[in-house]
């Protein structure tokens, strides 16, 4: 069924309700906006040594994306980026927002593995993204 939302309503000036939301949506996806198919190649880009290889390697992982998440990363890193552009008001540097949206974004199929030595890797990938931005989608 097709909910209404009138975001005009109080609860949603909580801007913690909001990105609560968001990382929930992308948590209850039955698939990562990265496709498991996908996980092992970003980590192993990932820890490529050669900043140039490393760069060229994950946009091409990127592009390679099915459309719908290709696109839709697109949308959110964008706007991720924004709310990077205000981190002296909002306190969500780089570093923070991968963070929060690392292993959210990006998870192994099975959850056996060290989870910790994911993390790690899982938001330098998103970090890398957000820096990378304008290089891995040129308008």
């Amino acid at each position: 069924p097709d909910e209404h939302l009138d975001l005009d309503d109080g609860r949603w000036e909580d801007i913690h309700v909001v990105t609560g939301a968001l990382k929930l949506f992308f948590r209850e996806l039955p698939e990562p906006l990265v496709p498991f198919s996908h996980f092992d190649k970003f980590i192993a880009a990932i820890k490529m040594q050669d900043p140039t290889r490393r760069g060229r390697c994950i946009r091409d992982l990127v592009f390679s994306l099915p459309p719908a998440h290709h696109d839709t990363m697109k949308v959110l890193f964008r706007h991720l980026c924004r709310v990077i552009e205000y981190k002296e008001e909002n306190r969500m540097s780089v570093q923070s927002i991968a963070i929060v949206f690392g292993p959210t974004l990006l998870r192994p199929a099975s959850e056996e593995g060290n989870m910790a030595m994911h993390m790690v890797f899982q938001n330098q990938v998103v970090e890398h993204i957000l820096n990378q931005y304008s290089y891995i989608f040129p308008d």
